[in-house]
C-alpha cells in the first residue's frame, strides 16, 4: 500500500471508536432492532467499522429501494437458515412497508430455492447412479 494511502487509512482508524458508537445508533435506527452480533463485533473496533460501512453499502444499495433491500436480505437469511436475521429484517421489511404478504412470498420464494438446494444435487446422484430408464429390483 503507497504510503499516503497508508496514512489516510490509519487516520481513519483513529476514529473508529467513535464511529462505532455511531454506526451501531444508525443501524438500531434503520432496522428497528440490534442484530445480536454486532456490539459483540464493536468490541474490535477497526474491524467493526471498516465491516459495517461496506456493510451498509451493501444493505443499502442505490439502485434497490430499501423495502426491496430487506425482502432480498429476509430472503436470503430464509434460504440460509438464520434464524435471527430472519427475525431482524422481517421487522425491517415491515417497518420500511413491506406488507405481511410481501414479507411472506419473500420467504415462499427462499423456500422454493432452498428447496431446489436439496433436490438439484440429490436428483442429479440418483440419475447418475441409476438412469431413469434403470428397472428398479
Amino acid at each position: 500500500m503507497k504510503r499516503e494511502n497508508k496514512k489516510a487509512l490509519d487516520d481513519f482508524l483513529t476514529c473508529a471508536d467513535a464511529m462505532s458508537d455511531d454506526i451501531l445508533t444508525d443501524t438500531e435506527k434503520m432496522l428497528g432492532s440490534m442484530p445480536f452480533i454486532l456490539p459483540v463485533l464493536r468490541e474490535r473496533p477497526e474491524f467493526f467499522t471498516l465491516s459495517s460501512l461496506a456493510d451498509d453499502m451493501i444493505i443499502r444499495p442505490k439502485h434497490l429501494p430499501p423495502r426491496t433491500a430487506e425482502l432480498v436480505a429476509l430472503a436470503a437469511a430464509a434460504a440460509t437458515g438464520a434464524q435471527y436475521c430472519m427475525q431482524v429484517h422481517i421487522r425491517a421489511a415491515a417497518k420500511e412497508g413491506a406488507s405481511r404478504d410481501e414479507i411472506l412470498d419473500a420467504i415462499l420464494i427462499a423456500a422454493l430455492v432452498g428447496k431446489t438446494r436439496v433436490l438439484a444435487p440429490a436428483l442429479r446422484e440418483l440419475c447418475d447412479a441409476l438412469p431413469p430408464d434403470t428397472k428398479s429390483r
